[in-house]
């Protein structure tokens, strides 16, 4: 039952609904009676609260959170809230699927909960360059880089997904791999997987290591379990590789456990890298040799900036923010070249 509702059934305005239901002056009496008598015989309850969520509406920050079993990015909220809670700033967070578009999905909710300014935690350039311009707050995409978008509104803080991948293979390679598969995401969708995939291919090129992007690479979500299949996949298919690189921690852990249940064992037979440095990754066995994100720094960076842009109206700016590599046990020397 609405205010609408309401209105149809007692053939009184909605304005006149509204004044009476909020205690309001200039309301006759016998409308008064009426309103009330039809709103209890339905079970109508006005949200006293109504005012004040608007106006924290008015207030707030949304946050767009690309995935919703991503832990890099649960991780990344986590820090987000840490910060927001000493502000006067509410947040409004949205999840929404992978393959989702949060720019459309941002759109709709600026328009509905008319925020201060967006995070996005996540997105997709060509979301970006066909939608975007329907937004007029102050945003920053948070782990994917804006500056080629030239949007004077969008701001980003990201890391290099194409130099980190790049590393990360690299890495593999110095310590003695030349087979080695890559598990990702869909890289038509996912401007992180495209990036990352980038990367590897670059390694792959200066090493002059073959590599069959039908046989040696895997795309999936962003989830353990697309981790664990993309193993079994892989050596269903016949695939002999003594090195994985995973784009993301959650994908590597899968691949982990699908390479045991298999007979092999982490690093001996095959060394795992993976990419985000989750905390999950210190208390795995082995612990998860990984392609370390700064969360803290992209947290705060990417919340200053937003914060900037709203109240001194800044422009747009793009950061990108150190990683480091980080060597544990899931990896292991074959022939080292250094």
């Amino acid at each position: 039952m609405t205010i609408k509702d309401l209105s149809a059934q007692t053939g009184y305005s909605v304005g006149t609904i509204s004044r009476v239901l909020n205690n309001q002056p200039n309301v006759s009496e016998r409308a008064r009676r009426a309103v009330m008598a039809a709103a209890e015989a339905s079970g109508f309850q006005l949200n006293v609260n109504a005012k004040q969520l608007k106006q924290q509406h008015a207030t707030s920050i949304l946050v767009v959170v690309k995935g919703t079993s991503n832990e890099l990015f649960a991780t990344l909220m986590e820090a987000i809230q840490s910060l927001a809670v000493k502000l006067p700033y509410p947040l409004l967070v949205e999840y929404i699927d992978e393959d989702d578009n949060e720019v459309l999905r941002a759109v709709q909710l600026c328009r509905e909960k008319k925020p201060l300014g967006v995070l996005f935690l996540g997105g997709n350039q060509e979301n970006f360059r066909k939608d975007f311009h329907r937004i007029t707050q102050p945003c920053v995409l948070v782990t994917n880089d804006a500056s080629g978008l030239s949007f004077s509104n969008l701001s980003s803080v990201t890391t290099d997904d194409r130099q980190a991948a790049c590393r990360a293979v690299e890495h593999l390679v110095r310590l003695g791999h030349r087979h080695i598969v890559v598990v990702g995401g869909d890289r038509a969708v996912s401007d992180t997987s495209r990036l990352r995939y980038q990367g590897c291919m670059d390694a792959f090129r200066s090493h002059e290591i073959s590599f069959d992007e039908r046989l040696d690479y895997w795309a999936g979500r962003y989830s353990y379990a697309d981790g664990y299949r993309a193993v079994q996949d892989l050596l269903a298919r016949g695939r002999q590789f003594t090195g994985l690189f995973a784009m993301a921690d959650v994908i590597a852990i899968g691949a982990v456990r699908a390479l045991r249940d298999n007979g092999l064992r982490v690093p001996e037979d095959v060394s795992v890298m993976g990419f985000d440095g989750l905390p999950i990754g210190e208390y795995f066995i082995p612990k998860l040799a990984t392609i370390s994100q700064p969360v803290e720094a992209l947290a705060a960076r990417s919340f200053q900036i937003l914060r900037e842009c709203i109240e001194d109206k800044g422009e747009a700016r793009y950061e990108t923010v150190p990683f480091t590599v980080a060597w544990k046990e899931s990896v292991q020397i074959l022939n080292s070249e250094e």
